[in-house]
């Protein structure tokens, strides 16, 4: 088996995130491949030939019925029980932005008692009632098990949305918190709660929410998109900024890689297993 993880990017009607997308994970030391929805399903490229699947972002069919509504719709009717076959394998999901939005219409998230299929979270309509395409605080929590945001504390990074604000039922809520799958929150510049407080909380996400998990920790949606921080010099104020600042302009992996630290490990099948993908998570490395 290749040392590197295999990683398939969709690719689409109306997304637009699928190059930066398959180049971050690239950086980041897995081998991207982008692959369109149609080519997956007619079934020229097999998702069993893969570790990881990425939702990127975008607008997916025009967000024509609301956000990521018509892929999750097209996916769940061709391709639904391979997906949640993907999933019972103990692989990797992500999905960012109009990705997030898709997982949740599928059910993938958040998959609370092991149901994968029931829509119980949404996101919707941002309160401030436009499009925000801005830098944002990130709040990681340290004790989510979500696979993606393990060793990082904070970073900052792009949104770029219309509809971005997470909302459920109180319920649902409470078992999200309890079961510490509120991987991400929108934060102040200190790191301390934006508490619902906009433009800090671009979107009026409950609990400041920016990205969660399932409770396994290896599904896993955010509205921040770590794909548009490749370098650092597309973190404002830019490469001039920091130099007048005192600042140094490094050619390192931007923050957002430490998210991808489990790539660094080489992946392998364990008997004890029983035959299933067993992932190594890398400490992290910036």
């Amino acid at each position: 088996m290749s040392a590197k993880p295999k990683v398939l990017v969709l690719t689409g009607f109306g997304l637009n995130c699928d190059h930066e997308t398959a180049y971050a994970f690239e950086l980041a030391g897995a081998a991207a491949q982008r692959v369109h929805i149609n080519t997956l399903i007619k079934g020229d490229a097999l998702l069993d030939d893969f570790q990881i699947l990425v939702f990127g972002g975008g607008f997916s069919w025009g967000d024509d019925h609301g956000a990521g509504v018509i892929q999750a719709l097209r996916l769940k009717t061709n391709l639904g029980d391979r997906l949640l076959a993907f999933v019972a394998a103990g692989k990797l999901v992500m999905g960012i932005c109009n990705g997030f939005q898709t997982l949740v219409n599928l059910g993938l998230l958040p998959g609370n008692d092991g149901d994968y299929t029931r829509r119980s979270v949404a996101l919707t309509n941002n309160d401030c009632g436009n499009f925000q395409d801005r830098w944002v605080r990130l709040a990681i929590n340290p004790d989510s098990p979500c696979i993606f945001t393990r060793g990082i504390a904070a970073l900052d990074l792009p949104v770029r949305h219309g509809e971005g604000k997470f909302y459920t039922d109180a319920a649902t809520l409470k078992t999200l918190a309890g079961g510490n799958q509120i991987a991400l929150r929108y934060a102040l510049a200190d790191g301390q709660p934006a508490a619902g407080a906009f433009p800090d909380n671009p979107n009026g996400s409950l609990m400041d929410i920016a990205g969660i998990c399932d409770p396994t920790g290896r599904v896993f949606g955010l509205m921040p998109h770590p794909e548009a921080y490749n370098h650092i010099t597309n973190h404002p104020p830019g490469p001039a900024g920091w130099k007048r600042t005192g600042g140094v302009v490094s050619h390192r992996k931007p923050r957002w890689a430490r998210g991808f630290a489990f790539l660094k490990t080489p992946w392998r099948i364990s008997a004890a297993d029983a035959g299933m993908t067993d992932f190594f998570i890398a400490g992290v490395h910036a």
